[in-house]
């Protein structure tokens, strides 16, 4: 054992002596990983059933619980030890004494080491200080834990640890498995209301053979026995919207999404977004359904509308939501004048002077959409609703019916980021056709996010999409907002990170 751990050369002392007390354990016909230990209870199970219980009426219970779990703290005082065992649900403080062991089951549960698996069975007592204890019985090595884990006081600090070895983040940072239950929480209660409404989920492919659905960098990969390229999937939207085609009124899909850019505390190239569709509804109608489901997952999750962000009160009550027009947006929060935004000379001097880059040929909607990116997107705090974005910018959203130079499409902001987009959807085959023609122009003059040309499904347009509207929504950046994390890699189990070098 201490050769195959030896392989690269890299055994620091305290490793080097945990592998040296296995070996031994094994010399003496002790298992270092067994799995015939069971356990009858886990840790919330005693501190629900227990915790309000007095010494007096514990000592009556003579009631043997079997606990398994991972030793977390550990004081030895001779012929007494304490310490704490910790499994995924808590952690309580465990009693062995020589006395109740018997000397070998004692020795043997000596050479025990902060971080191993033990199986643990005992009953119920408070100690002089009053603290919720399981007095050991029987004990037994489960797993063997050949590295330490990091002090109890101090933990992982080093942030890109902390991702990169998540297991021994989850281990000994409480926050960390919180937010992740909180996690699981969120797209529980995503699940049951969209089920409530209606709503049917489905699952649509993750490669496609042409990238589709939103406008970014797609990644490329090769299927062998096909001898073609094929691309992993930025959105659902084409394929969903199919299924309306087909009959499928209302449907949602809980997806991972691939785009091949950078990364930040608010991007990572793989992600998790609720993407679904609603036939004959429109963007007005998903306005008032996105208020509904944020409070309401807010009021389960967390308990409250009203959630505590980096310091801000966001309030998700339903009805005080804020919705503006995009080009109000403009003048109002970013304090730019209909005079320059809608002037294109202007438009692109100011984005230029924002030390935005310009690219030749560029339309005044993209112009004006960097303007707000800049300018109106850092100062939405509480939920906005902005709506009706230029048709430039929007190639599957309808046009608006008054005014065919926007759309009636619109993104959610909060916290001074994007949250959420959603549509009326554009069911006509021409006008699409039209909108995935201007997309390749643009490809072509290399703008490397541009729509790609999806003949089949104009086509599938061709046999009539009702008319419907689409979301799709951040599952990541509501759960940093609703578990007050800064950055996205806290809500990723395991983001991408550079290779360790």
């Amino acid at each position: 054992m201490l050769e195959a751990l030896q392989a690269k050369d890299e055994l620091n002392p305290v490793v080097k002596t945990r592998v040296e007390k296995a070996c031994a354990l094994l010399d003496e016909g002790v298992a270092l990983y067994p799995n015939d230990f069971r356990r009858d209870s886990e840790i919330a199970d005693i501190w629900n059933k227990y915790d309000e219980m007095d010494g007096e009426a514990l000592e009556k219970l003579e009631t043997e619980f079997a606990l398994a779990g991972r030793v977390v703290s550990y004081r030895s005082f001779g012929k007494v030890t304490f310490f704490h065992l910790q499994d995924s649900t808590g952690q309580i403080q465990v009693y062995a004494a020589r006395d109740d062991l018997g000397p070998d089951l004692y020795k043997l549960f000596k050479k025990t080491d902060i971080g191993d698996i033990v199986g643990i069975s005992g009953t119920l007592f408070r100690t002089k200080t009053g603290e919720l204890t399981l007095k050991t019985v029987s004990f037994k090595l489960i797993t063997k834990s050949m590295r330490p884990l990091p002090e109890k006081y101090h933990g992982l600090k080093d942030v890109e640890t902390r991702y990169r070895q998540r297991y021994v983040d989850l281990i000994v940072t409480p926050r960390t498995k919180e937010i992740f239950k909180a996690r699981t929480a969120v797209i529980r209660e995503m699940r049951r209301f969209l089920d409530e409404k209606g709503f049917m989920e489905v699952e649509t492919p993750m490669m496609h053979p042409i990238p589709g659905g939103a406008t970014a960098r797609p990644f490329e990969t090769h299927h062998n026995a096909l001898d073609m390229k094929l691309y992993m999937r930025i959105a659902p939207e084409l394929y969903l919207k199919r299924l309306l085609v087909g009959g499928l009124d209302r449907v949602y899909e809980i997806n991972r999404n691939f785009r091949n850019e950078g990364l930040d505390t608010r991007h990572n190239p793989e992600f998790t977004m609720l993407e679904f569709y609603w036939a004959y509804a429109n963007f007005n109608d998903l306005m008032d359904l996105t208020e509904e489901m944020f409070s309401r997952i807010a009021e389960k999750v967390t308990g409250s509308t009203k959630v505590e962000y980096q310091g801000e009160t966001i309030d998700l009550s339903i009805g005080a939501w804020t919705r503006m027009p995009f080009h109000e947006s403009l003048e109002k929060v970013g304090g730019v004048s209909p005079e320059v935004y809608n002037d294109y000379e202007k438009c692109k001097e100011l984005v230029k002077q924002k030390g935005e880059k310009v690219v030749e040929g560029e339309k005044l909607g993209k112009l004006q959409a960097k303007l707000f990116d800049i300018l109106v997107e850092p100062n939405l705090v509480q939920p906005h609703f902005i709506y009706h974005y230029p048709t430039d910018i929007s190639p599957l959203s309808r046009r608006n019916e008054e005014n065919p130079e926007i759309t009636d499409r619109f993104e959610l902001f909060m916290t001074g980021r994007e949250l959420s987009n959603a549509f009326s959807e554009l069911n006509d085959p021409v006008d699409q056709r039209g909108r995935f023609e201007e997309q390749v122009k643009e490809k072509e003059a290399g703008d490397e996010e541009a729509h790609f040309m999806d003949e089949d499904y104009v086509r599938a347009l061709e046999y009539g999409m009702p008319p419907a509207a689409g979301q799709g929504i951040g599952i990541d950046r509501l759960v940093m907002l609703l578990t007050d994390s800064a950055s996205i890699r806290e809500v990723i189990l395991f983001p991408l990170l550079r290779p360790e070098v």
